[in-house]
This record gives structure tokens, C-alpha cells and sequence, in this order.
């Protein structure tokens, strides 16, 4: 009997397994967690003979080719370092992926890429080094011992992703710098979904399967995702809908009560879905982690989520770590995501394509994103470019976080690729030109103190500039935000902006015994230092855009415990929080005796506001 029940157990644990995607890393999963293969580059350090590399990985922290800053056009003669890679390893496939479709993703290589698989060519080269890209691969696979050979050129052979990705004020690198892996699903699978999760609980999706016969039906449930210790005990009915034939399906929930995600109580859910087929027999099993929410641009008004007017308190941040380059992983996310929360920056803005990684911690910390399409002053052509949009969007398109797409930045727009965001979003959130007074949103770079009034005074476009503050030396960002952000904040047509930038990029060289190079003044604007330093900026912009801002006031003799408060949070009321004082003694500073001692303490009382209400908070 007891053999009998190991074995139905052992039978229905192989059954769930076959129903759901499983992964096999091919590499490592990112900086810190990495997988030799072999390597032979063209040119520069350690070219012209086979090696050993580390992957995911940019070749130049691995010792091997030369490093290239993405001005090199500014320099007399300068050219940028043109080195060809070929990588090279050996995998094997489980047993029981026999009768599945298997597909190898990767999340992003610089820049070229060439794939082959037991000497066969996966695909198309793929162009663009940003973007995650895929191939079904069921076809060209063995069982046992497979051969993968993989071709990257630094340099594309398209002048157009080279101008768009390389002519760059960044550091331009070379190599497989983010994870390999296989997945494996049943013959019928769930390929993809697209969703819009409203916050009034209505869920629309756009399925896309493998093609189906009439027959199948989907079955649906949310399920709560624990956060921050937080148990939620809530349960939701699961929901079954019919699918029609084909491989493109539009279906539809509702589960009323759903709690919306905001940036301050940003909650979420994993989407559980079954694909049926007509026996009655799950086919395959998908999940999607998302949060319910409703995003609205409204011409000459503002940015709306969940039916409150936001003001964006935004930082520019790129995907870099000075031991890795381009090569990250969960933890530095994971770590970014807390400092900006702790400055109370509350939207980031990136030139490509980010880690997924930061997306989910922007997802689970509550960070609003406006993600964009490389394209640093030039854009991509046509062909590529609608390709590289496509794997944006539907990579990126079920991240509650992300609240507007960006079409390119300073005069990278290509305007031909503009309805595709909207064509792959069943959200059709809104598309920015960063630096362009585009769609009714003006998001003019830069402006001076007075640019910003005129355009106030002068026009009716929605005002949000992508960049501001630059921080060179960390001269900007705190240095002159108070000023700014009281002039612009106090006009309603103000729905924020985003300081330049998150932290410098100053990168670890190999070939100078390990200096650290932010090519001079070019990667050096950050609010934070190279391994996230806290610079003087870091503690002025906590306190200029703390969400508790107190009017100023002198404690004198008459000084009754009372202050005023204003409550510059989006979503949430003052009742929520807490706060303390304490009262320090101040010895005089000729005094050898310097330590202070707290003198008195205690709570303040603070006054139950809605967001832009001021009121009375009384010392206890």
C-alpha cells in the first residue's frame, strides 16, 4: 500500500511538471552566479586564441577586447572598438522534454548575434543589444549532448542600431552580458499574455497560444502575493472562459475585490491560468504576476493613475555596476530599488530596455517607470526597430509599474514605430518623445528656472521634463531642486520630472590594474557613487520630496508644540504614519565635551489628511 501511494504521488507530480514551463540555465543568472564557456576573441586583451569566459558577462571586465565610451565621435580620430567574439559550450536535455517545445532565450548580448545549435543556425541574426530575443530551437535538439555556438559582433553591421546604441553618451561594451536559458513547454502551451488589470478589478487580456481547435477553455484565479511580511488571507473565485479556435484569444474577468496597486501600497497578484482542452485535461499551466490599476493621460491636465493626479519625483538610472558594466543582478536591483525609495523618488526613467529583474522590484516597492526604446540622439530604422518595440513591449507590457512608454530620447524617434507600443499594449499607455514636445506632453530636457515659466505662462501642454538637474559632480540634483521644484509643483499643468542621474558610472578597468574609469567628467552625474556611495545630493533630495513636508517655523518661548504639516504623499492619508521627535542638548562647540544628550521625547500627533491637505500636529 505504501509503495502504491509513493507511486501515484511520484505520477502526479511528473503530470504537474509536464504542464508547466520549465527552465534550464545555460548560463548564470548574473553578476556573482556565472558559467564558463569557452571564448576566442578578435581583437584587443587576450584576442586571437581560445580562452575561458564567464557568462553572462561583458567581455572587457572578463579581460578580453578593448574598452570603448560612446563619445568616442568627440575625440580627433577616435573609432570605436570593433572586436568580434565567438562563445562556444555544450548542454545537455532532460529526458522528459522529449515530446516538448523548446525554445532558448536571451535576455540581452551586445550586439550582433549569431546562433547556432549542433552546427545549425537558430535564426536571423539578431541586431540590437537591449532587447531579449528567442528561437525555437524543438527542431534543431537532441537528446543528451548538444553544441551551442554563439557569434557576437561589438559593432553592428547595421549603421542605424549603431547610431541609435553605440553613438551614446554610455559606456559601450561587447558580450553576452545577461542570462541563457531553455524553455520548455507541452506541444499546446500558453505562449504569451498582454493584460490590462484595472483598479475597479476588471481584467482584459490578450492570449496567445499555440493554435488550438475548438474545444479549449481557460481557467483563471488570483492569488495574493505576500509582501513585506504581510500575510493576505484573501481568496477569489476561479473563473473559466471558452477559447475559439486559433492562436490569438481576447478574454475577460472580474474579481471585485481586487486591491489596485499604487506606489505606496503597490499590491499584487499572481494570475493563474490552465489551459484546458476539450477532455477536460490541463495542457499546460501559466502564471504572470500583475497588479490592478488604471492609468489615464489626459491632455492638457495631467498624468492619472487609479483616478488621482500624479507628480512624478523621478530619477534616470542606468543598468550598471562598475564590477560587472551592463552585467547585474537581483540584489543590486533589489538595492537600488531601497535607495530610491529611501530618497522618496517615486518614478525612474531609463534609456533601454532595464534588467527584469529591477522591473519586478519597481513592481513590489512602488515605483512608477517610463520605460524606453534605445535611441540615445538617433533612432533605429524601420525594420529593426519595429522588431526591437515588439520584444519591449511584450517583454515589459504586464509590469504594473510602467506607466508610459518612450519612443527614444533627444531626437532618437523614429516616428514609423510610434502605433506599434499601442499595437502590443492592450493598455495603449501613453508614448513620449524624451525631449520632445510630443502628443500633448511636453518633455522639454533642461529647461532653466525661467524656461519653466514661460512654458507655464505661455502654454497648455502637460510639462514633465525627462531630464533635469543634471548632476555632473554632483553639482545639480540637490543643489538647486528646492528652488525648481517650488515653481514648477505650484502650476497644474506640472506632472514632474527626473533628475540626471541615479549614480556614476564609473567602471572597473582590466586593463589598468583595476582603476576605476567614468571617462572623465562623462560618467560622473550620479546622486550616488560608483558602488552606491550616499553623495551630499542623497540626503537634500530625501528632504525636499519628503512626503511629510512641516512649514518652518522658530521654536521660542512662545513655542506651544503645535506646527503645520502638508501631506505630500499621492494616495495616502496621514493617518497612516507615525512620527517622533526628540530634543537635543547643544554643547558649545569650544567645549571638549561635544556629546549630545536627548533631553526630552515623545510622539507627534498628526492630523488625518488626504494628499495636498495641510493641517495642525501637536507634540506630545
Amino acid at each position: 500500500m505504501q509503495k502504491l501511494t509513493l507511486l501515484l504521488l511520484l505520477f502526479i507530480s511528473l503530470n504537474v511538471t509536464a504542464q508547466q514551463t520549465e527552465t534550464l540555465y545555460l548560463s548564470g543568472t548574473g553578476l556573482g552566479d556565472t558559467k564558463t564557456w569557452d571564448f576566442y576573441c578578435s581583437d584587443g586583451m587576450n584576442s586571437n586564441k581560445w580562452s575561458k569566459i564567464e557568462v553572462p558577462s561583458q567581455w572587457e571586465l572578463q579581460g578580453f577586447g578593448e574598452y570603448s565610451y560612446g563619445r568616442w565621435y568627440t575625440i580627433k580620430g577616435g573609432k570605436p572598438s570593433t572586436e568580434t567574439g565567438l562563445y562556444r559550450t555544450m548542454f545537455r536535455i532532460p529526458s522528459n522534454w522529449k515530446e516538448k517545445q523548446v525554445t532558448i532565450v536571451f535576455e540581452g548580448v551586445m550586439t550582433d548575434t549569431e546562433v547556432h545549435v549542433n552546427g545549425t543556425l537558430a535564426g536571423e541574426m539578431h541586431q540590437g543589444g537591449f532587447n531579449r530575443f528567442t528561437y525555437d530551437i524543438t527542431d534543431k535538439i537532441k537528446p543528451g549532448k548538444n553544441n551551442l555556438e554563439v557569434k557576437v559582433s561589438k559593432e553592428s553591421a547595421d549603421r542605424l542600431v549603431n547610431a541609435a546604441e553605440r553613438k551614446a553618451d554610455w559606456w559601450i561594451f561587447g558580450g553576452i552580458y545577461r542570462p541563457v536559458y531553455l524553455e520548455a513547454k507541452p506541444t499546446v502551451n500558453i505562449h504569451r499574455i498582454a493584460v490590462d488589470a484595472k483598479a475597479d478589478g476588471s481584467l482584459y487580456a490578450d492570449l496567445f497560444t499555440t493554435p488550438l481547435e475548438e474545444g479549449f477553455t481557460l481557467n483563471a484565479r488570483i492569488v495574493p502575493v505576500k509582501l513585506y511580511g504581510i500575510e493576505k488571507n484573501a481568496t477569489f473565485t476561479e473563473q473559466t472562459t471558452s477559447l475559439g479556435a486559433g492562436s490569438e484569444h481576447a478574454v475577460r474577468f472580474q474579481w471585485d475585490d481586487a486591491e489596485p496597486w499604487n506606489t505606496e501600497t503597490p499590491n499584487l497578484y499572481n494570475l493563474e491560468l490552465e489551459l484546458v482542452d476539450g477532455n477536460n485535461k490541463v495542457v499546460h499551466q501559466h502564471t504572470q504576476r500583475i497588479g490592478f490599476r488604471t492609468v489615464e493621460f489626459r491632455p492638457q491636465d495631467g498624468l492619472y493613475v487609479n483616478g488621482t493626479k500624479v507628480v512624478l519625483k523621478g530619477i534616470n538610472r542606468h543598468s550598471f555596476h562598475p564590477d560587472g558594466g551592463r552585467t547585474t543582478n537581483k540584489e543590486i536591483s533589489l538595492m537600488d530599488g531601497k535607495l530610491i525609495k529611501e530618497m522618496h523618488i517615486n518614478a525612474v526613467r531609463f534609456h533601454y530596455a532595464p534588467d527584469t529583474h529591477f522591473l519586478d522590484v519597481c513592481d513590489s516597492l512602488g515605483i512608477f517607470v517610463v520605460n524606453e526604446l534605445a535611441g540615445w540622439q538617433n533612432a533605429y530604422g524601420t525594420e529593426i526597430g519595429s522588431k526591437l518595440v515588439k520584444s519591449l513591449v511584450t517583454r515589459d507590457v504586464n509590469h504594473p509599474s510602467i506607466i508610459l512608454w518612450s519612443n527614444g530620447n533627444e531626437g532618437g524617434f523614429n516616428h514609423e514605430l510610434n502605433p506599434l507600443y499601442r499595437k502590443h499594449d492592450p493598455q495603449k499607455r501613453h508614448v513620449i518623445h524624451a525631449w520632445a514636445d510630443f502628443d500633448n506632453l511636453d518633455t522639454h530636457h533642461y529647461p532653466t528656472y525661467l524656461t519653466g515659466v514661460a512654458r507655464f505662462n505661455n502654454g497648455y501642454k502637460v510639462f514633465m521634463p525627462t531630464e533635469f538637474m543634471h548632476g555632473m559632480y554632483d553639482q545639480g540634483h540637490g543643489a538647486g531642486l528646492e528652488d525648481f521644484w517650488k515653481r514648477y509643483s505650484s502650476h497644474p499643468l506640472f506632472a514632474g520630472g527626473f533628475m540626471w542621474d541615479f549614480s556614476d558610472n564609473a567602471v572597473k578597468r582590466t586593463d589598468k590594474g583595476g582603476i576605476l574609469d567614468s571617462d572623465g567628467s562623462n560618467g560622473s552625474d550620479g546622486i550616488l557613487g560608483p558602488y552606491r556611495q550616499k553623495e551630499g545630493s542623497y540626503y537634500s533630495v530625501r528632504e525636499v520630496w519628503a512626503p511629510i513636508q512641516i512649514e518652518p517655523f522658530f521654536v521660542t518661548p512662545s513655542f506651544n508644540g503645535n506646527f503645520i504639516v502638508r501631506n505630500d504623499y499621492l494616495f495616502s492619508n496621514l493617518e497612516s504614519c507615525r512620527m517622533a521627535f526628540r530634543v537635543l542638548n547643544a554643547p558649545s562647540p569650544l567645549s571638549k565635551d561635544r556629546r549630545q544628550q536627548v533631553i526630552a521625547s515623545g510622539e507627534v500627533a498628526l492630523p488625518a489628511i488626504d494628499p495636498r491637505e495641510a493641517g495642525k500636529a501637536i507634540m506630545e
